[in-house]
This record gives C-alpha cells, sequence and structure tokens, in this order.
C-alpha cells in the first residue's frame, strides 16, 4: 500500500511540474559589426542568351557598368516574328536613354475560313 501511495505522489509531481512547450520564435539577434563599405565605385559585365526551337523562346541581355556609366543592350523575339531590340545607355544623372529598333519583316499568319455546316445532322 506505502508503494501505490509513493507511485501516486511521483505521478502527481511529475504531472504538475510538466511545463506545456512553447511555440513563439526566438528572440531575434542582430550584428553589431556593419558590412565593409564598397572600395570603388560598381563595375561589372554580364551576359545572357535564350534561344529554344521547340518553344520558339529567343531573347537576351548584355550590359556592362563602369563607375556610374552603364550601357547595354537586350532583344526579344516578337509574336509576329520581328527582332525588336533595345540600346541603352546610362551615364551618370542623365538617365536611361534607350534606342528601339526592329530587325526583320511583321508575318501575319493567313487567316483560314470554313463554310458554315447547313442543318443539323
Amino acid at each position: 500500500m506505502a508503494l501505490k501511495v509513493v507511485l501516486l505522489a511521483a505521478l502527481a509531481v511529475v504531472a504538475t511540474c510538466d511545463t506545456p512547450p512553447s511555440y513563439n520564435p526566438p528572440a531575434p539577434t542582430y550584428r553589431q559589426t556593419a558590412a565593409p563599405a564598397p572600395s570603388g565605385p560598381a563595375q561589372y559585365n554580364f551576359d545572357w542568351n535564350v534561344k529554344d526551337e521547340s518553344s520558339g523562346n529567343d531573347f537576351g541581355h548584355q550590359d556592362s557598368r563602369d563607375g556610374y556609366d552603364s550601357q547595354g543592350s537586350y532583344f526579344v523575339l516578337q509574336p509576329d516574328g520581328r527582332l525588336r531590340r533595345v540600346d541603352y545607355t546610362v551615364n551618370g544623372d542623365s538617365g536611361f536613354v534607350a534606342q528601339v529598333s526592329y530587325e526583320g519583316e511583321a508575318r501575319y499568319p493567313e487567316p483560314t475560313y470554313t463554310t458554315p455546316r447547313s442543318g443539323y445532322a
């Protein structure tokens, strides 16, 4: 009988001491050091193209930058068969200056007409 009382008391202590799990997010941590400042003006150069014959996708982009001057171009094949090309420059605070041109001639499929069916078959 004494064993039952001890086990029941131990079970009661465990049941009252058990705390439910906490579902709060962890406290945020902050870095004390700042990221290093860039050592000079930006310089980069990149180029990419996509040409997929099965889907007809043909587009790309080329860009280069040296300090505050950027220049580049991008192109895309239009649904009418022409290639639209945009050549652009950005020189300091002059803004985005673009020259748009089209290569090729627009082609549209010939419309097909069918004779309406008469009567109910």
